[in-house]
């Protein structure tokens, strides 16, 4: 691994802590919590896989699965996961991977994993 990718890696993972940090200490103040992961990414996706944001029954959130791009509609859909105790799993993205021919750099797709915690 390049001295990039090491230091890319060490900061995924401490960021990683932080928002599972989050999620423990809202957990221990009785907040119902959903917790949303990145599984699979393709072309300009943001975030890496394993990234990860959790989300309190009221819309707050720590953590990012999409640098903004798509944290409103995962709120969304992790409220929604609370409340009924089902997990989904949502995509987002371009759905035609000739988006990378036509020159449209910020195109990409990204698998999100939501599930309740608790």
């Amino acid at each position: 691994m390049s001295e990039i990718e090491t230091t890319r890696h060490a900061a995924g993972e401490a960021a990683a802590l932080d928002v599972l940090g989050t999620a423990a200490d809202w957990a221990a103040s009785g907040r119902k919590l959903a917790l949303a992961t990145v599984v699979e990414t393709w072309g300009s996706a943001p975030r890496p896989t394993g990234s990860h944001l959790v989300i309190d029954e009221e819309g707050n959130f720590e953590g990012s699965v999409s640098g903004g791009c798509v944290e409103g509609a995962v709120i969304a859909e992790a409220i929604d996961v609370i409340e009924a105790g089902e997990p989904k799993l949502l995509e987002f993205g371009v759905a035609d991977e000739t988006a990378w021919r036509v020159g449209l750099s910020c195109g990409g797709r990204i698998r999100v994993y939501v599930e309740r915690l608790g």
